[in-house]
């Protein structure tokens, strides 16, 4: 028996750092999404920027989510033995690869909302000051058990905060960080006409679709393999995440009038807002909760563009990530309920208090990494480089160079 026992350990211990793997490399290609999704929204003359940003701001976020960030969250370090990170199939090392890429995703979260305008080595600094340290600190407070918030909230209200796969640890953070630094940076030169707001038209919608079905596809790895091992692997989450996807579509298509920058935005929104609660909720509910979404999401960023002239936000990030990764927060308190058809272990009460915790750590973590880089090298653009645009400015070369 003993020998049929080992096999079996083994067999379990390679399918879990199989299944994680695979969920990694899921995540690793939402990248391209965030990439695709932002050149084909900023204007030409920041398309090479929006790639460049994406690629280089993962290489950053791995060395600093390795080194410091990880240990920040886990209490684990890397400094040992290759045989000893290599026990268990080396499953911990392929975990750390698949919460690395929710990490780097906070820096491409804020990139498509500081677009076009901002300096790129402060920017690439700051963005491993937040992977090091913002992120991470609410990541272990709320994955980890950090610092006793969630035994608080359990005491209190009989759960702590529920947040499965990060709408608001990870979707939420990254769009309020994303605010902060928005503010700090200001609006881009030209939005402002004759005393009105002017919105910039996409530069290339085929390219915007593309970064929305890249990400909408990649998803399924965010959510579902959340769960980190196979005896977790949930079909609820799969169909929660699709129908929550689905709400966001055709509520963007209804709310935004059929505009395609909208359309292939709202499965994002609901996409974001079904993370946390997508493995407690009712269909029904995924898709009434991705629903709502796709409208927090159109309603503001037209609020933006027309009434909010210190908020540039290029991509819509903060209403996006930020306002519909904490709708995501509560709604998993709403509809994970067993009143509403979930599977229930959730406190509203906590959902609320925790979303609200996510979004201070984000707001003061963001104020303050921006604030002291813009005090120290600036992060804005000159007006004549920004005005030439960022491709030109920062890498000496346009998207289509023409002989």
């Amino acid at each position: 028996m003993t020998p049929i026992n080992s096999a079996v350990e083994i067999l379990v211990s390679s399918s879990n750092t199989m299944f994680i793997l695979l969920g990694a490399i899921m995540v690793f290609a939402m990248h391209a999404g965030f990439a695709f999704l932002e050149v084909g929204t900023v204007r030409n003359k920041n398309q090479v920027n929006a790639l460049v940003k994406i690629m280089t701001d993962f290489g950053v976020s791995a060395v600093v989510y390795f080194f410091v960030g990880y240990q920040v969250a886990y209490g684990v370090s890397f400094f040992a033995s290759a045989e000893t990170l290599a026990q268990n199939n080396g499953y911990e090392l392929v975990k750390f690869f698949f919460l690395m890429t929710f990490a780097a995703a906070i820096p491409a979260i804020i990139s498509g909302g500081v677009a076009e305008r901002a300096k790129f080595y402060p920017m690439l600094i700051s963005s491993a000051m937040v992977v090091g340290l913002v992120y991470p600190f609410f990541e272990g407070i709320i994955w980890n058990g950090n610092y006793g918030f969630q035994a608080w909230l359990e005491n209190q209200f009989g759960y702590g905060f529920h947040d499965f796969a990060g709408s608001v640890v990870v979707h939420g953070v990254g769009g309020w960080i994303a605010l902060a630094a928005i503010m700090l940076l200001g609006s881009r030169n030209g939005r402002m006409r004759g005393g009105k707001l002017m919105a910039f038209a996409p530069s290339n919608i085929p390219f915007l679709a593309l970064g929305a079905w890249i990400l909408c596809i990649g998803w399924f790895g965010f959510n579902v393999m959340s769960a980190q091992t196979l005896d977790g692997i949930s079909g609820l989450v799969a169909v929660n995440t699709l129908m929550a996807m689905v709400g966001g579509i055709l509520s963007a298509m209804v709310f935004g009038k059929k505009d395609p920058g909208f359309i292939h935005n709202g499965p994002l929104a609901g996409l974001v807002a079904v993370c946390a609660g997508s493995d407690v909720m009712h269909p029904i509910g995924a898709l009434i909760a991705g629903a709502i979404a796709g409208f927090l999401f159109t309603w503001l960023f037209v609020v933006i563009q027309q009434k909010m002239p210190k908020v540039d936000d290029v991509l819509g990030v903060w209403p996006l990530h930020g306002i519909c990764g904490a709708w995501g927060g509560i709604a998993a308190g709403i509809f994970g309920s067993q009143a509403l058809g979930g599977l229930g272990g959730v406190s509203l009460a906590s959902q609320v208090i925790g979303t609200l915790a996510g979004i201070a750590v984000a707001l003061i973590g963001g104020f303050i990494v921006y604030g002291v880089m813009k005090a120290v090298t600036g992060i804005r653009l000159s007006e004549e480089d920004e005005f030439n645009g960022a491709d030109l400015s920062i890498h000496k070369i346009n998207a289509m160079n023409k002989d």
